[in-house]
């Protein structure tokens, strides 16, 4: 019995130090990482920037603009200036409605308010489905209606972009209705808060609520699931965890 006894304590010390040197371990790992993480997020906002607004000749992160939307999540306007003039916006945006969750882009506007580009920062979105968001809305509609956003005038629309599906002009991405009325939530909360930045909204423009709930009837979700000869259901939702 004194030798069990003896042992318990010697046991807890033991696993007491263990963890002490795991959680240490960890510790200097994350400090490690964390660096070139950040670095490599940098740099590819900076990218991202510099591809969604026209030629500028300032520092665009240090002219920004912080809008809180919700509890936590921020969407972030950075202004591109050439010879002290605004020539550009840069949006920092995003939308929780993805088929895969969420998803966030850099949304470019010129003074005026004309979409000139765009950039896919990340996304939880279906491989050859949804995931073919940048590639769709940066080619031209076959139908007439609105699919490159390059040039888009978001007065004209009024502010909103929704899919033809749902009685707008913007053609959804074949088989990813859900990824597409989540791409355009994203992009019409870009040009709410360019409207704020800029401080007053061009001649017929509306703000407009970008947070409100994107519908995801069941027709959506089957127009989401592709048909047994692309992939299997099961396996789309596989590909979205």
């Amino acid at each position: 019995m004194k030798k069990l006894a003896s042992t318990f304590p010697n046991m807890l010390l033991s696993l007491t130090l263990i963890c002490l040197l795991v959680g240490a371990i960890l510790g200097v790992m994350k400090s490690v990482t964390d660096e070139p993480i950040a670095k490599t997020e940098l740099s590819n906002k900076i990218a991202a920037i510099e591809k969604v607004v026209p030629e500028f000749d300032n520092n665009p992160l240090d002219e920004v603009q912080e809008f809180k939307e919700g509890e936590k999540d921020v969407v972030k306007v950075y202004v591109a200036k050439k010879a002290g003039e605004a020539v550009g916006y840069a949006v920092e945006t995003f939308t929780k409605n993805g088929f895969g969750g969420r998803i966030d882009l850099m949304v470019g506007f010129d003074a005026k308010g004309v979409i000139c580009d765009f950039s896919v920062l990340k996304h939880g979105e279906t491989p050859g489905l949804g995931a073919k968001m940048d590639e769709w809305f940066h080619a031209d509609s076959k139908g007439g209606n609105i699919q490159n956003m390059k040039g888009v005038d978001m007065a004209a629309e009024n502010g909103t972009l929704v899919v033809a599906k749902d009685g707008g002009k913007v053609d959804a991405i074949t088989a990813s209705t859900i990824t597409s009325r989540a791409f355009l939530d994203a992009v019409n909360r870009a040009y709410k808060y360019y409207l704020e930045a800029v401080g007053s909204a061009p001649a017929g423009a509306e703000a407009t609520d970008a947070s409100a709930d994107v519908p995801q009837d069941e027709a959506s979700t089957a127009a989401e699931t592709p048909s047994t000869e692309d992939n299997a259901a099961p396996a789309e939702k596989g590909d979205n965890k």
